[in-house]
């Protein structure tokens, strides 16, 4: 499947959700989606105010922080105009993952263990514990993941040579193939999500995002 044929799927999938049951919380892309079948599904939404040249200059967040602030005019909702947005772009984002992932016959656990694999680079190799501690989950679900990861063929379990009681997990020649098609196939699509902001937005974002993530990581 070519690029541009994922990034579309993404995108009229991202219109189907985007529209919501009253068809008022879309996107500024998703109205510009004319001429498909998700298009056609889509209403541009009442409640937001647009610049001269028809671009929303508020969203959702914005309505629902007016409306709090009318009605608890005594607390401070400045972190909802933050986190309401990181919340509601996750969502998207997430939305491009499992499309990307999918057309590359992938789910999303498998590409996060392919992925690990992938950047450590030749010869694509790491134990079970490295595994556990880059994708954050319990010892008994990373056998498991692995298990199932072996039986499709994308990576093998041998013996340490370094420790005859150790076992390395390293990724098949198929295994690399999938992760290298849905990593390029995402890329598209975050690149749709970013496409409004310039890269000094971008860089500047990415810097304060960082930032609050210290605070977790």
């Amino acid at each position: 499947m070519q690029e541009e044929e994922i990034s579309f799927i993404w995108m009229s999938k991202r219109a189907e959700r985007t529209g919501g049951e009253d068809g008022r919380a879309v996107s500024g892309w998703a109205a510009r989606v004319s001429g498909t079948e998700a298009g056609a599904r889509v209403r541009a939404p009442e409640h937001r105010t647009s610049d001269n040249w028809g671009m929303p200059t508020s969203d959702e967040v914005d309505r629902i922080v007016d409306g709090w602030s009318r009605e608890r005019p005594d607390l401070d909702f400045s972190p909802m105009q933050v986190l309401s947005r990181v919340g509601r772009l996750a969502r998207h984002l997430e939305l491009a993952r499992k499309t990307s992932f999918e057309a590359s016959d992938l789910e999303l656990w498998e590409f996060d263990v392919l992925s690990a694999l992938r950047r450590a680079g030749v010869p694509y190799q790491l134990s079970p514990k490295a595994l556990l501690q880059q994708t954050l989950v319990s010892s008994g679900t990373m056998t498991n993941r692995i298990d199932r990861l072996v039986t499709r063929e994308l990576v093998e379990r041998r013996t340490d040579p370094n420790d005859g009681r150790g076992i390395l997990v390293i990724m098949t020649d198929a295994g690399r193939e999938r992760v290298d098609a849905a990593i390029r196939t995402l890329l598209v699509a975050e690149h749709e999500l970013l496409k409004s902001l310039p890269k000094a937005d971008q860089e500047r974002l990415s810097g304060l995002l960082r930032k609050l993530s210290l605070d977790f990581d």
